[in-house]
């Protein structure tokens, strides 16, 4: 059925049309695109410190731009990434937490923060969450996710199973 005019009091949207021409200005390529989880947890991490984000679990990587044993996004094709992550910080038992913060950054500038300070609070377990809208150049710009703990004393951990709850991910926006 070609088109040849469009009334509004006459088009049925449900109706399955074929297209013979080219359709310009809709859509676009949301890639490079990934999301990587933390299947095991990451243990062992003394008071006061930060770690990266261990993703070595990848639900998908468009473009193989993440990288699994550097952590690191790293996408060959300029332009806007919607950036995210998320962290499940555990005590580990040992003691409470007394703060913790999840850090997105740019190469070295930070770029996103989302943090907890417990107040005094007897927490033992956190999920922190962040994201951002990053320009990337193309080449050499990469993002990388971190995680801060202070527990008082004692070691803490980040999170990892099968259900993904820490996990780290982008993709490219359509501008």
């Amino acid at each position: 059925m070609a088109i040849d005019k469009i009334q509004s009091e006459s088009i049925n949207l449900a109706d399955n049309f074929a297209f013979t021409g080219t359709v310009t200005g809709a859509g676009g390529n949301m890639t490079p695109a990934f999301h990587a989880f933390l299947s095991s947890s990451q243990t062992g991490l003394s008071d006061g410190s930060e770690a990266t984000i261990a993703c070595t679990s990848e639900i998908y990587d468009t473009d193989s731009a993440y990288d699994t044993s550097t952590y690191k996004f790293t996408p060959q094709t300029a332009g806007k990434y919607f950036v995210y992550v998320q962290a499940v910080v555990d005590s580990s038992g040992n003691a409470n937490l007394v703060g913790s913060d999840l850090y997105l950054y740019k190469n070295t500038t930070l770029s996103g923060r989302g943090n907890m300070n417990y107040q005094g609070n007897q927490i033992r377990l956190a999920t922190l969450y962040t994201s951002a809208v990053l320009d990337m150049n193309g080449s050499s710009d990469y993002v990388i996710a971190k995680v801060y703990a202070d527990t008082g004393s004692g070691n803490w951990l980040i999170t990892g199973s099968s259900w993904q709850g820490t996990y780290f991910g982008a993709y490219k926006i359509i501008t």
